[in-house]
């Protein structure tokens, strides 16, 4: 099966992620659900951070290697959604070039572990779905329907 039909949930869940973005408004970006916690901007920018390092480093060497996107750069709704789109277009263009033996494919990452792609794919999207759980449960706390999966 082809990679691309193995992670094709990854757009459903990137989808609800961005209809997640919009319930917050423009007003919560920088709202933390306590002192010493990452924005609800800057959890949306860690995820695609986290898919571009490494998807894009890691595995492609496409991008450096100290990827931060911060809320002062990415300051916005629209600059937020923007960033998460081309990460996700970025991720789904490579995935279409796979074939399923490619998930063997293995990468020591900077840390010294030896990961196959089919691991760091899931890695990412698990990753995706943690903080999607996270940034729903911030929503419920805001007076907001969380998501219903």
């Amino acid at each position: 099966m082809k990679p691309s039909m193995i992670f094709y949930p990854w757009k459903k869940i990137r989808k609800q992620l961005i209809e997640m973005l919009d319930q917050f408004g423009e007003s919560n970006l920088d709202y933390q659900p306590f002192p010493s916690s990452w924005s609800i901007g800057k959890i949306f920018l860690h995820i695609a951070e986290c898919e571009d390092y490494w998807i894009h480093y890691v595995v492609r060497k496409e991008l450096p290697p100290k990827i931060r996107y911060e809320l002062k750069d990415y300051p916005s709704l629209n600059a937020i959604k923007m960033k998460l789109k081309i990460s996700q277009e970025r991720t789904e263009s490579f995935l279409e070039t796979l074939k399923e033996q490619d998930l063997d494919w293995r990468f020591k990452t900077p840390a010294g572990e030896s990961l196959t792609l089919y691991e760091i794919f899931w890695h990412v999207l698990e990753h995706e779905i943690h903080h999607r759980g996270e940034l729903s449960m911030i929503l419920g706390t805001l007076g907001q329907k969380g998501l219903d999966v």
